[in-house]
């Protein structure tokens, strides 16, 4: 240890020791807890209301949470999935009295995973090394640490030294801290020793479950600290102290609560310092059996279906209904190798007679990043397309296959499958996101051909490797298959949470695993007309735990062996990577194949599940006959399937987990090499294929560890996977290349490769996930740190421009203008004007954000003023677009018209209006008739503020743009709340605000909700309006977000008015008027001063709110009916009369 202490002193010294775990009977499910897990707290009170317990709850609907109040899609989809996996745990909650809700305070009971983990050898590091050096390691240990921690959802509470504190469960509770903290663990000890210090590191870990009181020990000062009192922290720190380097070790709590996913090696019980009772801890040796993967692919003659007979009679009952045009959807889940595949091939078997189109669809864990892989294979299978065919041939078969589609739809499938049409079909001239919409509908037009053809059975196996791509195009035909004569069967692992449990044409078939009878059956079954002693038997069953996989496939090792014990006791000493028993099963087999045979299996596992012949002949370097042999006794044992005769032949890993079994056999040196010839093969030999699938190259590079070429590659995915909309893709490709680019290290060119990386996966994040997410936070700060070690003012300037949309969704416009600032003092000299133009514009925003109105416009003139000498071809770009021209005057003319400048404000959105000719994408058309939309709201045209109003929702609903269609929908609202639809505008309004507020955004949000305030007052809803405005008070004063502060303090006023609370509202009114004059808002003065006159009137002083408003009035000079203006000379006239 760093610190001269004894390790386990100081845990249990730091620790306060409190009460044990107290177990009550059955299990207990609190809805509460559930709620606040989910991180859905704020329902707790409607499942409250309307009697939800944990006995109703497995039972809700979709239907049912929108009878409860839950207005959010999204909210739905999680509240539908957590119920999904109670149904799977198959809880069984009972009537145990629910605990009492914890009482307010920042501390709190609840059950906790803690982890404790030590650097081994520390003291003898800090006698060997100097202080600086010790310093760095232990940083970088501290830093892997944090960042492995993060990744599991854990929470590092305490670094003291070389020792840290971890909690899982805290402060987010998790139904599966646990087993996050034990993989944390694995995570930990293997990240450790790999970091690059010039001493090997080793961490040892204990890891304890149990009640604890946590919170803050110390509330206020530099001291404060969340602590947790208990004994589950000493006893981590006991575990840790008997763990070996390299190990974990876990107690007996945890160990009940992960069950069998992990490998133990059973300790004993042991005697425990400061523990009255002995302890019975285990080491977790790895992941176990359950969390590997079994694809059942059909052979020749698959082993017969033992104990699924009910299974496969409701697979035939919807059947039956899906021919009768009644489509269904059977959602089939399973744990890995329990038989959803065999079961599904029962089922072709079954209707194998019966006239029908069969659709298989299979998705991998190499191509998660992939959009659309399982639907591009299919196609290609089906169409028949073989490598060796000449474009056109290929288009020819494409065609034939989806005669009598339509020219577009043909093309963009042929662009889909990377197919060049040279002129074939007209060019398709759209953006990537409508592309992507029209290839998603063409497809669905392909499903209903088929459909009216005749019964459709459509498999989609391995969906929990599903990409986000072929996720949305799932989400889209499981919502077409009810008017369809389609039954689709989708199989996945229990971790996956389908989104689609609780509609009526969707059924959940959860598989368990086989009981002792049946597994014996299946043993028999294996064996045909032999015979295996009884002993053998039992022990079969015994290790495989009724996993039908695990029992036919170490059944099959005993035939072969021609010895029952040798190959048991082989397999009891063998603990891998997949699971032990049909891990020693597999290699078994491999071994008795042979050297050279394996080694043939090991070069197809590098290859992917399913290979080449020409592909491994290139690779694997072996004379043809040996490489034959080899593959033929691979397919003779049952190991591999071949479809096609050689050189054509393509191979098949019967289960993922030979594959798996082969590839583990490798040392990483072979792995590396084998990789890296599999690259450069595919570069040399097909380079279509490392155009159309950059990503596939870069995985190859990366197992290789030429962290270069990887680079190149992934980076090269991501900008296809953009230029194809399929933003996730992008996302994750763009993550791996700047993980290799690390990797790679700091040579020449690096810190600008590393900042054009992060800008880019910045710009897909904020595509994929808004503005506002974390993750886009984190992306452009390591942006901003990289270009801080460059020479680039343009780079960053880019780096700059970037943060921009993100510091307005957080309602951190200070800390951009700090940035802008800073760059326009560092690099005006430096930066092109299109740059400098960014800069002020966004500068500009930034101050209209905080109501800084006057620099706002002096900002934003200067954009302007700098873009009019800006070539077109060399714009910029902003928040993923080239918008910065619009957005600036967009910008400039609102704040023009808070000033009071009416007639400025309207010329310039006039200008920008007269501008539509030049806008060519439909993102920028909806933008400039927003703007549209402000001028006829400014000057009082209600009815061409809904012609265009809807306008701009038909653009936005066909492209996608979800933040332009909310404000398409509140201005919709706005002309129908005027044009006599007041309710229908209310509705309208808090449409547009729900859509807004989904995507977390906070710039914007008071206007909105102002807007929606000032609706529900006119219809007299002034508690609703209250509540809007406590809610935005919130936002506001939590924030620098003060644009609309004058406004929001004028609508509370007129709440107070509206409650006959005079006195209350005049005051109001008077800070509202101080608070635009401060902010230099003459409209807000203008409304706070037209609402404060009426109520000064009511208290007697007529001639003081004619005088006051006159002089508000006389200030605001416009050629322009501005409706405000208008309802002020009204309020005079009403004072005069």
């Amino acid at each position: 240890m760093l610190i001269a202490r004894d390790a386990t002193r100081l845990s249990v010294g730091d620790i306060v020791v409190g009460q044990s775990l107290h177990r009550l009977g059955g299990r207990h499910l609190d809805v509460r807890a559930w709620l606040v897990s989910l991180g859905l707290g704020e329902y707790t009170d409607a499942f409250g209301s309307h009697d939800i317990d944990e006995e109703v709850l497995p039972s809700l609907t979709a239907d049912d949470l929108t009878a409860l109040g839950i207005t959010s899609i999204g909210h739905r989809r999680k509240l539908l999935r957590g119920i999904a996996a109670l149904a799977e745990d198959q809880i069984r909650p009972t009537t145990a009295r629910r605990p009492p809700s914890p009482p307010e305070s920042r501390a709190e009971r609840r059950q906790l995973t803690v982890m404790f983990i030590d650097l081994v050898g520390s003291t003898a590091l800090a006698t060997r090394l100097d202080p600086e050096d010790l310093r760095e390691i232990i940083g970088a240990y501290h830093r892997c640490v944090a960042d492995t921690v993060a990744h599991f959802g854990g929470f590092v509470a305490k670094y003291m030294g070389d020792g840290v504190l971890v909690y899982f469960g805290y402060p987010q509770a998790h139904e599966n801290a646990a087993e996050q903290a034990v993989r944390a663990g694995l995570a930990l000890v293997d990240a450790v020793s790999r970091l690059p210090e010039p001493e090997l590191l080793r961490a040892r870990i204990g890891i304890g479950t149990g009640q604890v009181v946590v919170g803050d020990l110390i509330t206020s000062g530099e001291g404060h600290e969340r602590g947790v009192v208990g004994e589950t922290p000493n006893l981590a720190a006991r575990l840790q102290a008997l763990a070996e380097p390299g190990a974990v070790v876990i107690g007996p709590q945890t160990r009940q609560l992960v069950g069998d996913l992990f490998e133990y090696r059973d300790l004993g019980a042991l005697e425990v310092k400061g523990f009255p009772e002995p302890i019975h801890p285990y080491q977790v040796v790895g992941e176990s059996a359950v969390e590997s993967r079994f694809e059942a692919m059909h052979g020749t003659t698959p082993t017969p279906l033992v104990g699924r007979e009910e299974e496969v009679e409701l697979l035939q009952r919807h059947w039956h209904r899906a021919k009768s045009g009644e489509g269904r959807v059977v959602l089939l889940s399973g744990e890995p190798g329990i038989g959803k595949s065999r079961l599904t091939l029962t089922l072709q078997e079954r209707i194998q007679n019966e006239p029908h189109t069969r659709l298989r669809y299979f998705c991998s864990p190499h191509r998660q990043d992939s959009a659309l892989h399982p639907t591009i294979a299919q196609l290609e299978r089906a169409a028949g397309l073989e490598r060796d065919d000449p474009p056109e041939r290929k288009l020819d078969k494409l065609g034939a296959l989806l005669a009598p589609a339509s020219s577009e739809d043909s093309a963009l499938l042929a662009e889909l499958l990377s197919l060049p049409t040279d002129g074939r079909f007209p060019p398709l001239q759209l953006t990537p996101e409508r592309k992507k919409q029209k290839t998603f509908d063409a497809l669905l037009r392909q499903l209903e051909h088929l459909a009216r053809q005749g019964p459709v059975l459509m498999l989609f196996e391995d969906v929990h490797w599903i990409d986000p791509s072929s996720r949305e195009l799932l989400d889209l035909v499981i919502e077409r298959v009810p008017r369809l004569p389609v039954l689709l069967l989708l199989t996945f692992r229990p971790e996956f949470q389908p989104p689609w449990i609780g509609q009526s044409h969707v059924t959940v078939l959860v598989l368990n695993r086989l009981d002792r009878r049946e597994g014996a059956a299946l043993v028999q079954r294996v064996v045909g007309t032999g015979e295996l002693p009884s002993d053998v038997v039992a022990e079969i069953i015994e290790r495989t735990d009724g996993v039908p996989l695990f029992v036919e496939e170490l059944t099959k090792a005993v035939l072969e062996s021609g010895n029952a014990k040798t190959v048991l006791s082989r397999t009891a000493a063998t603990a891998l990577n997949v699971p032990a028993t049909l891990h020693a099963s597999l290699m078994a087999r491999l071994d008795r194949l042979g050297s050279a045979v394996k080694e043939v299996a090991q070069v197809g596992a590098i290859l992917g599940r399913e290979f080449s012949y020409e592909l491994l002949v290139a690779v694997a370097q072996r004379n043809a006959a040996e490489l034959n042999g080899g593959l033929d006794q691979l397919v003779g044992a049952g190991l591999v399937f071949c479809r096609g005769t050689r050189p054509q032949a393509t191979y098949l890993f019967k289960h993922a987990l030979v594959q798996d079994a082969a590839y583990g056999t490798l040392l990483r040196a072979k792995r590396q090499e084998l990789h890296k010839r599999v690259a450069d093969m595919l570069e040399e030999k097909w380079p279509e294929i490392t155009e159309a699938q950059p990503e596939l190259l870069a995985h190859h590079f990366q197992e290789a560890g030429d962290w270069a070429g990887a680079l190149d590659h992934w980076q090269k995915a991501g900008g296809a996977a953009i230029a194809r909309a399929a933003i996730r893709e992008a996302v994750s490709h763009f993550a791996s290349a700047i993980d290799c680019s690390r990797r790679v290290g700091d040579v020449s060119g690096g810190a600008e490769r590393m900042t054009r990386l992060h800008l880019a996966m910045a710009n897909a994040l904020m595509q994929a996930e808004g503005y506002r997410s974390e993750r886009l936070g984190k992306t452009l700060e390591d942006a901003r740190l990289a270009a801080a070690n460059t020479a680039s003012a343009e780079l960053q300037c880019d780096v700059a421009l970037s943060h921009a949309p993100f510091s307005y969704a957080t309602g951190r416009n200070h800390d951009y203008l700090t940035l802008a600032e800073k760059q326009l003092a560092d690099c005006a000299d430096l930066l092109p004007t299109a740059y400098l133009s960014g800069l002020w514009a966004t500068k500009g925003m930034a101050h209209y954000s905080r109501g800084e109105q006057p620099q706002a416009a002096e900002a934003l003139r200067n954009a302007l003023d700098l873009i009019d000498s800006v070539d077109p071809s060399r714009g910029i770009l902003f928040a993923g677009a080239d918008q910065i021209r619009v957005s600036a005057q967009e910008y400039f003319s609102e704040s023009l018209m808070i000033l009071g400048f009416f007639d400025d404000a309207v010329e310039e959105k006039e200008r920008l209006i007269r501008n539509f000719d030049q806008v060519d994408k439909p993102f920028h058309l909806a933008w400039c008739l927003l703007v549209q939309c402000e001028l006829y709201a400014l000057l009082g045209q209600y009815k061409e503020l809904l012609e265009t109003a809807t306008k701009i929702v038909e653009i936005c609903e066909l492209h996608g743009y979800t933040a332009r269609r909310s404000s398409g929908i509140r201005w919709r609202g706005h002309a129908r709340s005027h044009l006599g639809e007041l309710n229908a505008g209310i509705d309208d309004v808090r449409e547009s605000l729900v859509l807004w507020r989904g995507q977390g955004v906070i710039f914007h949000t008071p206007e909105k909700a102002c807007e929606l305030c000032d609706l529900l007052l006119r219809a007299g809803r002034i508690e609703d309006a209250s509540q809007m405005l406590d809610d935005v008070d919130t936002l506001v004063f939590d924030t620098d977000e003060e644009s609309y502060l004058a406004e929001c303090i004028r609508l509370r006023g007129q709440i107070a008015a509206g409650r006959g609370e005079l006195t209350g509202a005049t005051h109001l009114f008077e800070k509202a008027i101080t608070t635009a004059r401060r902010q230099q808002a003459r409209l807000f003065e203008l409304r706070a001063a037209t609402q404060l006159a009426p109520v000064l009137a009511r208290q007697g002083s007529v001639h003081e709110a004619a005088t006051r408003l006159q002089a508000v009035v006389r200030t605001l000079n416009t050629r322009y009916p501005i409706v405000d203006l208008i309802a002020a000379q009204r309020a005079l006239d009403a004072l005069t009369r």
